[in-house]
């Protein structure tokens, strides 16, 4: 896995747009497994993950999210958040973001519909989620987050509103004005 050297700009600039005492910030060697699965994250209305997305389309229970591989003494360790671990964990989110590559992306099933990891968020208890279609470039990223969550945050539109202003400046800036850049994003889940 390479290192994605924009997420803690992106995680900085979102905690930053928060009112301090409702903001955990979760990066380096404590971005693991364990914290990610503990109780405590269903007690988040807006939860973030700016991270590896790891798409299985044969089969979609081997997708997932990656947290750090290593501890703080360099020894390895389990950091896959596989879709059956996110079905599994009991979130009261009105948001959760998948900042990774291919995270809105999964497997059709006849009769289900995309198995995957929004489905999976979901099946936890968030009430939308925004996820990525494609490999998404990791400053670009940074960037339409920042947008995004200022939108929320500072103008207090829904999430929806938000994400379409952030992609819209993205698409009218000189520097990120290509679709790859900003149009990877969608919100699943919310229906207004």
């Amino acid at each position: 896995m390479s290192r994605l050297p924009f997420t803690r700009q992106e995680a900085d600039r979102i905690a930053a747009l928060a009112p301090r005492e409702s903001v955990l910030k979760v990066t380096d060697f404590d971005a693991s497994l364990d914290n990610v699965t503990s109780s405590s994250l269903g007690d988040y209305r807006m939860i973030h993950f700016a991270t590896h997305g790891l798409l299985n389309t044969r089969t979609p229970q081997l997708s997932g999210l990656v947290f750090s591989l290593v501890d703080r003494h360099g020894r390895a360790r389990d950091g896959f958040l596989r879709l059956a671990d996110v079905e599994r964990l009991r979130l009261n989110a009105d948001l959760v973001v998948l900042s990774g590559c291919e995270t809105a992306l999964g497997r059709t099933v006849d009769g289900e519909g995309i198995i995957g990891l929004t489905r999976g968020f979901v099946v936890a208890g968030a009430r939308r989620v925004v996820a990525s279609l494609w490999e998404v470039d990791d400053l670009a990223t940074a960037e339409i987050m920042q947008r995004f969550y200022t939108g929320m945050l500072v103008h207090h539109l829904s999430p929806a509103a938000a994400l379409r202003s952030a992609q819209q400046q993205m698409a009218a800036s000189a520097r990120w004005g290509a679709a790859y850049y900003w149009a990877g994003f969608v919100i699943q889940g919310e229906w207004r």
